[in-house]
């Protein structure tokens, strides 16, 4: 398993720390902490070391018992210098939480206390968990930090919304939570070194690619408190965003009512209705390579939702006239430019499957449509597995223009997904 370096900078977040150790230890990795001496107000030394088995470092003129080495790490025999010694053993380097100040200390280069001493040292992956006020985390000039340090390679576990820590606060700022940052550090860990720095390799079939992904099911309201809606839970999605983020692209994820926890590293946006999501991917779409239009995108839609709850007093019978929602994956199609590649997908029930795939692959002018059969329970909406039909024109991808991808996990499809659109990329 991996060795963490968590640097702990001073504020009340810090107390969340602890339950971070707790689980990146369950999860079987070893934990080196260097805390800011503001830190130490807020959580002691020896609460973390109970937790790590570890020394624990806020100086670089304390002397480290261990010698820069990690749980389960021999001892050297010499004394090497802390702030080298720690990033050097270390496989990831996690910031957690990180202060307006460190943030604003990493940017500059600054180097005043073990953490920024470790940060500039570093040469592993760097990932940082913003937590602080929501004025702070909004200010301009934190903002631009944090893109100082994106375009440097770091990696960035966005906090979430909610209560602060000053009475009455509400907003942007809380550390994300444990299980999210940890989520955070496995997909890091597990990326090739140049994408989890934050460039994929220059030789990559995906650097530098622009991808857009949509992913869940859109709700078409009747009125304020029901809706038209559909069984898809987003997974498909996610793992191909996930997959082309891990493979180097710059990804965009646009979430219909999607409750899983966005991919580390991926730029979402969250959308309802099927209006919402055309009004965005029109946004995003000129700028994009690849478009994958995985989202279950309803057919038809109230033309008119009340405003307001439709009453069971009012009526005996209600009659809901629909009309046809707009066509998002069409619109695109027909504003596309040379050299983006578009995938559409289709959840079919039953037989005539790969009919409707290759009617849809016709009349959309796509590049591939992906198939797969929801009348099968096992596989589909809101499971973790799936088996679909990758359906091309004849002799692109596959010499009958399809190609079938047996029951896997979603996480396992998304790749063979994303190494038939590599094909079609590449002419093949």
């Amino acid at each position: 398993m991996a060795r963490i370096l968590l640097g702990v900078s001073g504020g009340i977040a810090a107390y969340k720390s602890l339950e971070l150790v707790r689980l990146v230890t369950a999860a079987g990795h070893s934990v080196r902490v260097v805390q800011t001496p503001a830190s130490r107000r807020f959580v002691g030394a020896a609460s973390f070391e109970a937790l790590t088995g570890a020394p624990v470092l806020s100086s670089e003129f304390e002397r480290d018992p261990a010698r820069g080495a990690f749980p389960g790490q021999p001892t050297p025999e010499h004394e090497p210098l802390s702030h080298l010694a720690l990033v050097a053993n270390a496989d990831l380097y996690l910031i957690a939480p990180a202060s307006a100040n460190t943030i604003a200390k990493l940017a500059g280069g600054l180097a005043d206390n073990l953490l920024s001493s470790c940060a500039l040292a570093a040469t592993c992956p760097v990932l940082l968990a913003p937590a602080m006020n929501n004025h702070m985390y909004e200010h301009p000039a934190t903002q631009a930090n944090l893109q100082t340090l994106r375009e440097r390679g770091a990696q960035i576990v966005e906090p979430d919304s909610g209560r602060l820590a000053s009475r009455g606060e509400r907003g942007i700022g809380r550390l994300a939570e444990p299980a999210r940052i940890l989520a955070a550090c496995e997909v890091t860990l597990a990326s090739p070194p140049a994408v989890a720095a934050g460039a994929a390799a220059l030789d990559g079939a995906w650097s530098g690619l622009k991808v857009l992904v949509t992913a869940g099911g859109t709700r078409e309201p009747i009125d304020s408190v029901r809706y038209i809606g559909n069984s898809s839970s987003g997974r498909m999605g996610f793992a191909l965003a996930q997959a082309a983020w891990e493979r180097g692209a710059q990804v965009t994820l646009v979430a219909a009512n999607v409750a899983l926890e966005a991919p580390a590293g991926v730029e979402r946006r969250d959308i309802v209705s099927a209006a919402e999501l055309e009004r965005v991917c029109a946004e995003a779409f000129p700028d994009c390579d690849v478009l994958l239009m995985a989202a279950a995108v309803a057919d038809f839609t109230p033309p008119a939702p009340r405003n307001g709850k439709i009453k069971k007093a009012e009526r005996s019978r209600l009659e809901l006239v629909l009309e046809p929602a707009v066509d998002v994956l069409a619109g695109l199609a027909a504003r596309r430019r040379e050299g983006q590649t578009l995938v559409g997908f289709a959840a079919e029930h039953g037989e005539g499957a790969i009919d409707c795939a290759r009617k849809k692959l016709a009349e959309k002018s796509l590049d591939a449509v992906v198939v797969n059969d929801i009348s099968r329970k096992d596989i589909g909406f809101d499971v973790d597995a799936n088996e679909v039909t990758i359906v091309t024109a004849a002799g692109v991808v596959s010499e009958m223009g399809q190609q079938h991808v047996p029951r896997a996990p979603k996480t396992e499809v998304a790749e063979v997904i994303l190494d038939a659109v590599e094909r079609l990329r590449a002419g093949a």
